[in-house]
């Protein structure tokens, strides 16, 4: 199965770049912030019409449609274009992201860096690759070492989770904190040991599915705030290399 979720991102993916810089019509969702174009939707549709077709008693969240099924052991959970707001603005940084869940536990991750022409994978026990060569989060152990990435939430006005105290406090004990604008990009970074870390709070489930398996596969560890286990549907995700876990546990939790 893991051949069609690859097959379908990459096809998805070519409707994404070929929208990109095109005349685009613009909705907004839940404030001004938060931005959707028909290229999001084209790509949406593609992806659901190949689940539909090919495995149409699968369950398939999506995040332009919602919940399209959840009558079955299988469950697709897909972002057609994370990174919506980089894409609108020319910015080339956005990615496909489809991960497959099995009776709640997800077994297959994908992520398409569109621009950048890398197909991030892992399967539940296989591994995490990056474009078929087996990537692994790095060895740092010093938090003052690390390059980490965040995000923030489209209601960020309203400072959820403290979220800009955290990125102060990060930005004074790390070597860097970059925000690149999608979440799915920031978890394949840290699987190739890229960055040491990323946080971000208020994420939604298509936004972890995939991402946390590849970091995971590649050797890193992903949990909540508190250092315990999350699934898609966690409000606080910390993915990291694993060896700097504490150290960001830290300012988490006293900021």
């Amino acid at each position: 199965m893991i051949d069609d979720v690859i097959k379908v991102a990459k096809e998805a993916g070519n409707i994404v770049k070929e929208g990109f810089g095109s005349n685009l019509r613009i909705e907004y969702k839940s404030n001004e912030s938060n931005l959707v174009t028909q290229i999001d939707k084209a790509s949406e549709k593609f992806i659901t019409d190949f689940i539909r077709k090919k495995y149409p008693a699968h369950g398939i969240l999506a995040e332009e449609s919602g919940i399209l099924k959840n009558s079955s052991e299988y469950f697709w959970v897909v972002d057609p274009l994370d990174g919506t707001t980089n894409f609108a603005h020319g910015l080339p940084i956005f990615s496909i992201s489809i991960g497959l869940q099995k009776n709640g536990k997800t077994i297959i991750g994908v992520v398409f860096d569109v621009m950048q022409n890398i197909l991030y994978s892992a399967e539940v026990g296989s591994g995490a690759f990056a474009n078929s060569k087996k990537i692994d989060v790095n060895s740092n152990d010093k938090l003052a070492h690390s390059v980490l990435a965040t995000g923030f939430p489209y209601n960020i006005s309203e400072n959820p989770e403290n979220a800009i105290e955290k990125f102060k406090a990060f930005l004074l004990k790390s070597r860097a904190v970059r925000r690149l604008g999608s979440a799915a990009i920031d978890f394949c970074y840290v699987a190739k040991g890229v960055y040491d870390g990323f946080w971000e709070v208020y994420l939604h489930p298509w936004d972890i599915c995939a991402g946390k398996l590849i970091v995971e596969e590649a050797g890193g560890l992903v949990t909540d705030f508190d250092g315990n286990e999350i699934d898609i549907y966690s409000k606080k995700v910390l993915a990291c290399n694993g060896l700097i876990h504490n150290s960001m546990l830290e300012i988490l939790k006293n900021n």
